[in-house]
């Protein structure tokens, strides 16, 4: 599936998609080359991670700001799908987070075991989502079967003390977990919701824009990266 295609698979217009791909492949492959951030093509890399990086490194680069302002957030919200589109279709990304983690000299086993049970939305910082909410964060759903265990700051920027950090998790429904990753909601310091203009279909996803919910004091700088780093708004 190509970034196009999949745009127009989690509800981008065609003429939208189109832009996006356009943003990635064109534009900002040519000014990451021209800054000397890229040796080839932004097609051909295939790590989440390197193009994380890659965006950290562009979000600083002059002609980067430049058009990204004047085209009000278009081409850092392009790069961020595209990290999300990499990280939705290659589904050896989470092989890769758990090959580095077994590889890591540096930690012990039983730190291996919760990172890797965490990477996989798991084990014990699932448990302890599940204590730490009591149920959906947003809509207090109790049933948690149903609930996903999600990272607010994502894993791929995240320090293994921030992967098994509790204050860093929220435990969702499958549809608010999917927006949330995808950067189509976030949520504000008074835990009020935030939704992107280029989400659509609120009402078929059960998503409203006077939800909120109690937010925690350690929640408060993961949400603001995720609102800075991953939510897409933009006019």
């Amino acid at each position: 599936m190509t970034f196009e295609q999949w745009l127009i698979s989690v509800g981008k217009s065609p003429k939208s998609s189109k832009n996006y791909s356009q943003a990635v492949f064109s534009s900002i492959n040519k000014w990451a080359k021209e800054a000397k951030l890229l040796s080839e093509d932004i097609a051909n890399i295939q790590s989440v991670c390197e193009i994380s990086s890659l965006f950290e490194k562009l979000k600083n680069l002059e002609e980067f700001i430049k058009f990204n302002n004047q085209g009000k957030g278009m081409y850092s919200a392009a790069l961020k799908q595209y990290i999300n589109y990499m990280d939705d279709i290659s589904g050896h990304s989470i092989n890769e987070d758990i090959s580095s983690i077994i590889s890591e000299e540096t930690l012990k086993e039983t730190e291996k075991t919760l990172l890797i049970s965490a990477r996989i939305g798991q084990g014990q910082f699932r448990k302890d989502l599940i204590s730490y909410w009591q149920g959906c964060s947003l809509t207090g759903f109790s049933n948690a079967r149903f609930l996903v265990a999600s990272h607010i700051k994502p894993w791929r920027s995240c320090s293994n003390k921030e992967r098994l950090d509790v204050d860093n998790g929220l435990l969702l429904l499958p549809n608010y977990d999917k927006a949330f990753d995808l950067g189509y909601i976030s949520f504000d310091d008074d835990g009020k919701i935030l939704i992107s203009n280029q989400l659509e279909g609120l009402t078929d996803l059960g998503i409203s824009t006077s939800q909120s919910f109690k937010i925690k004091e350690g929640n408060r700088p993961y949400l603001e990266f995720h609102r800075e780093n991953v939510f897409e708004s933009f006019s």
